[in-house]
């Protein structure tokens, strides 16, 4: 039995599924603790009963996903609509210092995957689909690569593996970022910022209109602005994949909130009202995780659950003492390192919104991180790409994998 929900539909389901994630951390003190992001919570417990109803009953979901790629590009335009490059330029070093970083664990990243397969006796390839490829690269990368290492080194399941790695990896950054981020904040007793209204601290009282409530004519605006940067944001894209470079659509959404939140600010123009972006940009942020996890098939996982329990465990450990320690003292060893080692643990093993959720978990109990919300989605809108595709290169050319 089918159960077909259109994009209305899906939209009402997936607020519904973000609601049941907020009641239950309301009512479970591990999760609250452990700061875990309600869309993290409901998602993945939606995903856990539909995949068991499949299984067991042979009763399947049908999601018409339309919403989930603008909820996406909303939230990357809310993210450059509050980039105030006055505050970009303090926090350049930052930037470069997490370039690092997360090269670093790149690095680090195939290299576990890579042991932990030949121990396994698994094809080396393996390992570096489940490393970079898929947990710091995403589905699409880990599709593309599967598709390329099963035409050419006719390695069977690659595609299965590649989205099981790349789902579950999504889900146990959404888990462990908040839990490593508030360990390191209570371990070294660090100095909690005071807490305002924008939990991202995006506006950073440089005098923008922080303190005007919401009201119908400046969420407009700030609405209208954010469909610009979706609109002009796809038109940049394609126009430089044809005649450049082919970046994501959410680099560009992001570069032009940028600009026009610079644009505005310099030259007097309306400008986009700061606790609208912020409105809109958690609003989208939490549906478009609750999507993703809501369509996971599960149970279409468990036939390669061993191996797959294995290359995640190691990787989840990698991680957690990546971020723990060498995130952690490159980023300075403060309240912000602190909220960009959790958001790295998002990302490393998940996508930038997982990241960008554990961030605004932690400092919706902590206090605002404003630098840590420039410096993450930057890297993981564009930087971390770029890095991983050097990397991944550099690997196959060695002689284990017998394609040079």
């Amino acid at each position: 039995m089918s159960l077909d929900f259109g994009p209305t539909q899906t939209l009402g389901f997936a607020i519904l599924i973000l609601y049941i994630g907020i009641f239950l951390i309301a009512h479970q003190r591990f999760l609250r603790e452990n700061n875990i992001p309600a869309p993290v919570v409901g998602g993945f417990l939606f995903a856990l009963i539909a995949s068991l109803l499949l299984g067991q009953f042979n009763i399947r979901f049908g999601f018409d996903m339309a919403m989930k790629e603008p909820m996406m590009l909303a939230f990357f335009s809310c993210v450059g609509l509050g980039a105030d490059m006055r505050m970009l330029s303090t926090g350049g070093k930052q930037l470069l210092l997490f370039i690092i970083a997360c090269l670093l664990y790149l690095i680090i990243q195939d290299g576990i995957g890579l042991m932990t397969a030949i121990s396994l006796d698994l094809h080396p390839l393996v390992g570096l689909l489940s490393g970079s490829i898929t947990l710091s690269g995403g589905h699409a990368t880990g599709a593309a690569y599967a598709q390329q290492f099963h035409d050419s080194s006719n390695i069977a399941g690659a595609m299965e593996l590649a989205m099981a790695v790349a789902t579950f990896g999504l889900i146990l950054g959404g888990i462990i970022g908040g839990p490593v981020a508030g360990r390191l904040i209570k371990k070294h007793n660090i100095p909690l910022p005071d807490k305002v209204d924008n939990e991202h601290g995006t506006a950073l009282q440089y005098g923008d209109n922080v303190s005007e409530p919401v009201n119908e004519d400046n969420f407009l605006l700030s609405f209208f602005y954010i469909l610009i940067c979706i609109i002009f944001g796809k038109i940049i894209s394609v126009w430089f994949a044809e005649h450049i470079i082919t970046l994501p659509d959410i680099f560009w959404a992001m570069f032009v909130g940028v600009v026009i939140r610079n644009t505005t600010v310099h030259e007097k123009l309306p400008s986009a009202h700061q606790p609208s972006v912020d409105l809109v940009g958690n609003i989208a942020l939490a549906l478009f995780l609750v999507m993703a996890l809501m369509s996971l098939n599960l149970w279409g996982m468990i036939s390669m659950a061993g191996p797959l329990l294995i290359l995640l465990s190691t990787q989840l450990i990698g991680m957690v003492i990546f971020a723990s320690y060498i995130t952690w003292h490159i980023m300075g060893r403060n309240y912000n390192a602190a909220i960009i080692a959790g958001g790295h643990c998002g990302f490393g093993l998940g996508a930038t919104p997982t990241a960008v959720a554990n961030m605004s978990a932690l400092t919706k109990r902590f206090g605002p991180a404003p630098q840590a919300f420039i410096v993450v989605p930057l890297m993981g809108a564009f930087f971390i790409d770029l890095l991983n595709a050097i990397v991944i290169q550099i690997y196959l050319t060695l002689p284990v994998f017998g394609l040079s």
